[in-house]
């Protein structure tokens, strides 16, 4: 069974990566809300990564990048979270994701127009090409390696809702 998602790559000239991107941030205005309902909920479903590695996965890293730079910024002017101390460590991570959501899915094997389990096979690589680097990335900028080790430990569950939850998006919501 093939899972026959559909890709699109906007350019910066065209009005709808910058729609897309700002559904986006909004989508990462609510989202993060509702995860914090649930005590450090924002640790660990990391409401921000869904979004902008369904966006870019399907949008392509443009659309995913704006997104990325601009979702912690709004976040943070509209409701003080994330801290600002933390918001160069998010921001790359956010970043490194985007890119990697928006390339590996076009020039990789695993097409996306191939099986359920190639599609999952490749947002399971994006993501942890993505954890790899934003880890790098993380304990260059802190020196730090807690927090690196608590986005797998404490965050696992919002692993899980990327790989899965970017599937179900790009499958059953055409």
């Amino acid at each position: 069974m093939e899972a026959n998602v559909r890709l699109y790559s906007f350019n910066y000239d065209e009005v709808k990566t910058y729609v897309w991107a700002a559904v986006f941030v909004a989508c990462n205005l609510v989202l993060p809300q509702v995860c914090h309902l649930i005590p450090d909920g924002g640790i660990v479903f990391a409401p921000l990564s869904f979004v902008i590695l369904a966006g870019a996965y399907k949008f392509g890293w443009k659309t995913g990048l704006l997104a990325a730079l601009a979702s912690p910024l709004v976040n943070h002017a509209v409701t003080g979270m994330p801290a600002w101390e933390v918001m160069p460590v998010m921001t790359l991570k956010l970043a490194t994701l985007a890119i990697v959501a928006g390339l590996v899915p076009r020039t990789s094997y695993l097409a996306p127009r191939a099986s359920h389990l190639a599609l999952l096979a490749s947002l399971l690589v994006v993501i942890l090409v993505a954890e790899a680097v934003g880890a790098l990335g993380e304990l260059a900028l802190t020196g730090g390696i807690s927090a690196t080790v608590a986005d797998f430990t404490v965050g696992w569950p919002g692993l899980l809702l990327q790989l899965f939850g970017t599937w179900f998006l790009l499958t059953k919501l055409k």
